[in-house]
């Protein structure tokens, strides 16, 4: 019996913060549902109304559900669920705010992902030129103001093409609602060749988007049908891969979730967008290493077999993340049985790199080492030869550091929620949400009363090293791939990029001077949560204002 009465005591406890998040989020709903109201007023669209409404009661479900996994079911917590359960009900709720083609680049995963899935189906994936084949009915997402020519080109003195999703506004909401997930009977099934390009990277970098995508075909669905199928897919991926990665950490295990629960993690895992598989194979390499450096007695030939397949799938993505190969070095020699046995695991993980960027990428080096005159296309200008860079290191670290002092704050909004949908800088977190999930990261870091602490200051500056390592190549590809010679700073580079980073970063905060005896890590991660919900929300009502 007094067992009993405990727990409902601790249930009772738990209940009330649950109850003042959920009750703080839905007033500010109420807040933007006058910008819903408004905008709706303006262009007669009612029917926006009641999508903010499914919205906000989607919202207050997953904080329920998220409120009784982390503090009223206390005692059975497991980050590992909340990581999953989260990442699931939360990135539907973005992927229904933030519609498809919206996020960065979108529109060229999905044309990859739909070149994979002809190949799922036995159809033929490109022309001769090597243009993705597609179902005529889908064309209309690629060009949906119907003014492109036969050859690709603007057929329209008004001007280019307009791609579903690019801009976010209540025209996009209207498509949406119109077209339907279905497809119509008299739509013809005839392939024809898409006008966007194709990422030029590992197809196993959209298995996942790719298996949605032929599942919607299957069943015959419209082009939005397949859209939202192919981000399912890639979003059950995140949640399952986050899940083992939490599972096998052997601390810092709510980090990985806090990083996870971000609006631009969130924003990512719930597209097409193959960030999603770098996400979710970094954190996994990450957790692997942590758990062979610092709780497996030995390292066995199936752990060495899995860092190499994660870094050959990951590594082609983005070859700057090959760098994360360095956090293996955290592991003991002495785990690996000697240094004979320590140098053939060495061998196998970075042959596995080596192997798939020399069958993957070894032509997109050589074109961006070898060119002398290079041209940026979209600023019309020349850019800088890989020559000239390595021949001007000065040059190059005076344009890192205008970088970062001209870009730091951007990099910085970008990493935690900034510049949501295709780089739109008025679908945005606000500041103060910004700083204060950046504050709760900090928290979740820190080192609680009577915990272990298991890296050393010498593996901490190994970790700082590789960031900066790892943030100097991206900012060298960028220069080289993106930035003209005009520019006084490097162009493309992006918050967002830094995220693979950011858990190894933050688990080098905790240490012995600094003790977090305040918060739990599941009330922490609910606040995060409300969070969340609060600025997507927020977004919706934004994007309503757009008449």
């Amino acid at each position: 019996m007094t067992e009993m009465n405990d727990k409902s005591r601790a249930a009772a406890k738990g209940l009330r913060p649950v109850a003042a998040g959920m009750a703080a989020v839905l007033f500010l709903a109420a807040w933007h549902f006058l910008d819903v109201k408004d905008g709706s007023f303006q262009t007669g669209r009612n029917w926006l109304r009641g999508w903010y409404g499914l919205a906000v009661c989607w919202g207050m479900i997953s904080l329920g559900i998220l409120g009784f996994l982390a503090l009223i079911r206390q005692k059975k917590w497991r980050p590992e669920v909340f990581f999953a359960v989260s990442g699931l009900l939360l990135g539907l709720l973005f992927m229904s705010v933030l519609p498809p083609l919206s996020a960065p680049d979108e529109v060229s995963h999905y044309v990859s992902s739909y070149q994979l899935s002809n190949r799922f189906l036995g159809k033929t994936a490109a022309d001769p030129e090597g243009r993705v084949y597609i179902r005529s009915q889908d064309a209309w997402a690629e060009d949906v103001t119907d003014i492109l020519a036969d050859d690709g080109s603007s057929g329209s003195s008004e001007g280019a093409a307009v791609i579903f999703g690019q801009t976010v506004e209540q025209d996009t909401y209207e498509i949406l609602r119109n077209r339907g997930f279905g497809g119509a009977e008299e739509e013809s099934q005839e392939m024809v060749p898409s006008y966007q390009p194709a990422v030029r990277t590992t197809p196993l970098s959209y298995v996942p988007q790719a298996l949605g995508i032929s599942l919607g075909r299957l069943l015959g669905l419209g082009t939005l049908g397949l859209m939202f199928l192919g981000r399912i897919s890639n979003l059950i991926f995140y949640c399952a891969a986050g899940f083992f990665a939490v599972r096998r950490t052997p601390f810092g295990k709510e980090v990985l979730c806090g990083v996870g629960l971000l609006p631009m993690s969130l924003h990512l895992a719930s597209s097409m967008s193959y960030d999603v598989m770098i996400l979710a194979l970094t954190g996994y390499f990450l957790a692997v290493c942590l758990d062979l450096a610092y709780r497996a007695e030995r390292v066995r030939l199936r752990d060495v077999l899995v860092l190499a397949t994660v870094l050959a799938v990951m590594g082609p993505c983005k070859i700057v993340y090959g760098v994360i190969a360095g956090w293996c070095l955290l592991i003991p020699v002495k785990k690996f049985g000697g240094w004979g046995r320590w140098a053939a695991a060495a061998a196998l993980v970075l042959g596995a790199f080596a192997a798939a960027m020399a069958l993957v990428n070894l032509q997109t080096v050589a074109i961006y080492t070898g060119v002398e005159d290079r041209y940026i296309i979209w600023a019309d200008e020349p850019g800088y030869s890989f020559a000239q860079l390595i021949h001007s290191p000065l040059k190059v670290l005076r344009l890192c550091y205008n970088t970062l002092a001209g870009y730091g704050e951007q990099l910085y909004s970008g990493l935690i929620g900034g510049m949501m949908g295709n780089l739109d800088p008025v679908l945005n977190v606000p500041y103060a949400v910004i700083l204060a999930l950046t504050v709760l990261l900090v928290i979740l870091a820190l080192r609680k009363p009577g915990e272990q602490l298991f890296m050393s200051l010498g593996q901490k500056v190994w970790i700082w090293f590789l960031c900066l390592l790892c943030l100097g190549a991206l900012m060298f590809s960028m220069l080289l791939g993106w930035t003209p010679v005009s520019a006084a700073m490097i162009q493309g580079v992006q918050g967002r990029y830094l995220l693979p980073l950011l858990p190894a970063f933050l688990l080098t905060v905790k240490n012995d001077r600094v003790v977090r005896t305040w918060g739990k890590d599941g009330g922490i991660l609910f606040a995060m949560a409300c969070m969340d919900v609060y600025a997507i929300l927020r977004i919706f009502s934004i994007v309503c204002l757009r008449v």
